[in-house]
């Protein structure tokens, strides 16, 4: 077996980066990464949550995932870009998230980006949408970007999305790549699981980002 699939503890087979343990990078593995989806909530989620991860390990962000739908409301859009400034003081004491005003703004921010865009999010996503003809036999074939992240980001960027400060990750892809030493980035300066079906590109450490790290 390849050094890039491992056996978990149930004996299902998984990518390496997982580990073997039950955590939520599993959860995450099993249920979100390499998933295309053009379900405007999950590409929200995504977006999120990526911006949450700056500086942070992706299984601690991951791990919160529950207690982030409570928090912005299902990730319903037009709900969380109706947040006032009392409820970004509220959700700064919610001890169930990460306590990052300068995230959780940039989280009602983007909400209200989505309502504004033109083309959407989801017509974005599916834009840059890439169909592969093969896929990667391992992960060092995962590409560390591609032309079309690259665009992605600076379209996303033009329409007003707060995203972190680096390359690209998932981009319009699949809600992510693999992750490395448990600190995958989620989303970079452009991608938003937001998106469609994974451009993957092989994890690196997070670089410094604007919204700070706790």
């Amino acid at each position: 077996m390849s050094s890039d699939v491992i056996i978990g503890h149930d004996g299902k087979p998984r990518c390496g980066w997982v580990g073997a343990g039950d955590t939520a990078l599993g959860r995450y593995h099993d249920e979100v990464w390499g998933r295309r989806t053009h379900d405007e909530p999950a590409l929200f989620e995504a977006l999120t949550l990526g911006v949450f991860e700056v500086g942070l390990s992706w299984s601690i962000v991951f791990g919160k995932r529950d207690a982030f739908r409570k928090a912005f409301l299902g990730f319903d859009v037009a709900k969380v870009a109706a947040l006032t400034a009392r409820d970004v003081d509220r959700l700064v004491e919610d001890a169930s998230i990460i306590r990052n005003r300068g995230k959780i703004q940039a989280t009602v921010d983007n909400a209200r980006a989505m309502m504004s865009a033109s083309p959407s999010l989801v017509a974005l996503a599916k834009s840059y949408e890439i169909n592969r003809k093969r896929a990667p036999r391992s992960v060092a074939d995962l590409p560390k970007s591609t032309p079309q992240a690259e665009a992605f980001a600076k379209q996303l960027k033009s329409q007003g999305y707060r995203l972190r400060h680096s390359s690209p990750e998932r981009t319009e892809g699949s809600v992510l790549r693999p992750p490395v030493n448990s600190s995958p980035p989620a989303i970079r300066s452009g991608s938003a699981r937001a998106t469609t079906h994974a451009v993957s590109r092989r994890p690196t450490r997070p670089a410094p980002d604007s919204f700070g790290s706790t």
